[in-house]
């Protein structure tokens, strides 16, 4: 067997566009130490929080949601005290991006390696329903031999409601004529077909296709934006109403140890800025909730949802009688989550577990506890002819991650120079070199300006060299013109517009090609000792 046949796995900081704060937490930095309950790979998470006391009300909502045998064991042994490995996502269309699959992996293997350590768990996908930027979830986009397709569902709500909740109408079965042309048949298309049907919310479709993927993995799903969940989590947004002034100074504390430490704060607290959304009862819009400051006339002060003013108190009343009509921010969310599932680990994307050094001061002021968070799996999927590329062209994906798909096709070229040309160029290339850096010197020591002119001059002539280097490859691809193609593919591939595949590629594209198997081996991918960005190789 090939050893790369398997996968391989590179450092954290091969991928690009990581913050600061994350790649810190990932090293286990001492500077982000302060921010977080505990840095990878701790596993002291593995001793599950107290069985809360309303667990049998939480265990008969997950039932409701995920029937059948595939998860009967799961719900069992949270009856009997399992502890929670949580990880979410938005609901999108036809499954999301790759990352997707990749949390729901994280969070069982975490939860297998509890329960094999004798500690069991049981892993929870949680579906921001709740969120209601409809843009960020209304496509998907699938590779179509050279090129990206994106599907987009166009029948956009006319007004910000959760997303959740949007019912799919029939513009939704052209899409899905689409994905069965692209993705061609499988069991995968079968289950995506089948949940994305006209009448079905996103949240619906979402939860099925996902059930169907990791059946094997006894995965459960949860869907907390009804009036059961927002019933039990209800001390924890009206902590959120009558602690504001509270927990907003706490925010805006740790915003400035943050900055203090040379971070910045991922999430704006801006000065009216509140943890909630509160859900109009007419339209069903999910409209930002601003605290104003007290006043002459509202000593307490108010809040303001729209043109809309609250007092403290109607809100209050608001949570009692229509707790579904109360909705948590992306800081507060994990807090509410984790009440409802007493959650031992918390798995996220790098800028959710970013927006944990924040919501900390939230945990610790409302639960009295921080849950601790550990990085999803990271990885790209080479399938078979895209690793014969890179074998081909002894390429890896940190060098991948460094080109465009321009200057991977020189770099491409470059290699494929003959010899004789590359021994004379680097023969030039080391004279030019050996015969400046003395010149240089004695320029130098003549006079200081002398020497900074002569190291503007020499700089020239070190581009000129390089781009007889460039000369030599173009006509090299020029005559080699499926080098021009083999970067595009690699590209197209691996690091698509410059993004990462994982952010781009639609999950259910490789789903479909390598069907529900791939998800079993996602989960063992994600129980290596790889703390970085894997490659697997299909």
């Amino acid at each position: 067997m090939n050893p790369l046949s398997i996968a391989d796995c590179h450092a954290t900081t091969v991928v690009p566009g990581l913050s600061r704060l994350f790649l810190d937490y990932c090293a286990g930095a001492a500077e982000a130490r302060p921010f977080y309950a505990s840095l990878p790979p701790d596993t002291g998470w593995q001793h599950r929080p107290p069985v809360p006391a309303h667990w049998p009300q939480m265990t008969a909502l997950l039932a409701g949601q995920n029937l059948g045998d595939a998860t009967a064991a799961a719900l069992e042994a949270l009856r009997a005290g399992a502890g929670v490995v949580v990880t979410g996502q938005q609901v999108g269309l036809f499954g999301g991006p790759l990352f997707t699959p990749f949390k729901a992996a994280t969070a069982l293997a975490r939860a297998r390696q509890a329960t094999m350590a004798g500690k069991p768990h049981v892993a929870v996908f949680w579906l921001a329903t709740e969120d209601h930027d409809f843009a960020e979830i209304d496509h998907v986009s699938f590779p179509a031999r050279r090129a990206l397709r994106k599907l987009a569902y166009a029948a956009a709500p006319a007004t910000p409601v959760p997303v959740g909740g949007v019912l799919l109408d029939q513009s939704i079965a052209p899409l899905v004529e689409q994905a069965w042309e692209l993705l061609g048949y499988s069991d995968a298309m079968e289950a995506l077909a089948a949940a994305y049907q006209p009448g079905r919310s996103f949240a619906q479709a979402f939860a099925e296709f996902y059930a169907k993927v990791f059946a094997a993995q006894g995965l459960l799903v949860l869907d907390a934006g009804g009036r059961e969940a927002h019933r039990l989590g209800a001390p924890v947004l009206r902590a959120a109403l009558e602690r504001a002034d509270e927990l907003h100074a706490a925010l805006l504390q740790r915003k400035a140890a943050l900055e203090a430490a040379g971070y910045h704060a991922q999430v704006a607290v801006g000065a009216q800025a509140s943890l909630l959304f509160l859900i109009d009862e007419k339209t069903g819009a999910r409209v930002a909730l601003k605290r104003l400051a007290p006043s002459v006339q509202e000593p307490q002060g108010v809040w303001q949802a729209g043109r809309k003013t609250y007092s403290t108190a109607d809100l209050v009343g608001i949570l009692e009688a229509e707790p579904q009509r109360i909705s948590p921010s992306a800081l507060l969310r994990p807090v509410f989550q984790d009440l409802l599932l007493s959650t031992s680990l918390t798995i996220g994307g790098p800028a959710e577990i970013a927006y944990f050094a924040q919501s900390a001061v939230l945990f610790e002021r409302i639960l009295g506890r921080v849950t601790p968070a550990q990085p999803r799996f990271s990885a790209a999927l080479i399938e078979p002819a895209i690793g014969e590329l890179l074998r081909a062209h002894e390429l890896s994906l940190d060098q991948v991650f460094r080109e465009t798909t321009d200057s991977l096709a020189q770099r491409l070229a470059a290699r494929a120079m003959p010899v004789e040309g590359k021994r004379k160029l680097a023969a030039a290339g080391q004279a030019l070199d050996a015969e400046l850096e003395p010149l240089l010197d004695w320029m130098r020591t003549l006079d200081a300006g002398l020497g900074r002119s002569a190291e503007t001059a020499a700089s020239k002539m070190r581009y000129q060299m390089n781009r007889l280097r460039r000369l030599a490859a173009n006509f090299e691809l020029q005559r080699e013109a499926a080098l021009a193609r083999h970067a595009e593919a690699i590209s197209q591939a691996l690091y698509p517009g410059g993004s990462l595949q994982e952010r781009v590629h639609g999950a259910a594209y490789y789903l479909a090609r390598h069907g529900f198997e791939l998800a079993g081996k996602l989960t063992e991918s994600a129980m290596s000792d790889c703390t970085g960005h894997t490659g697997i190789w299909l």
